[in-house]
């Protein structure tokens, strides 16, 4: 196994077995979200909202489609 799969990824989050990325699951919470990414999260989006339904109302296909917005 290769340093960087044991290395953390893109914000915070580790590299699975095969290399890529994890990526951030669709039921986890906005107030968990503004922990790591603050106030790049639509500030209108209730802390208990689920990321999948903020993507949805905000047409995002990704949490990184969002921040770029």
């Amino acid at each position: 196994m290769s340093n960087s799969r044991r290395e953390p990824g893109l914000d915070g989050r580790h590299r699975d077995a095969d290399g890529r990325i994890e990526q951030k699951h669709g039921n986890t919470r906005v107030d968990t979200l503004r922990d790591t990414y603050g106030n790049r999260i639509p500030p209108a989006a209730r802390g208990d909202m689920k990321l999948s339904t903020l993507l949805d109302r905000t047409n995002s296909r990704s949490l990184s489609e969002l921040l770029k917005k």
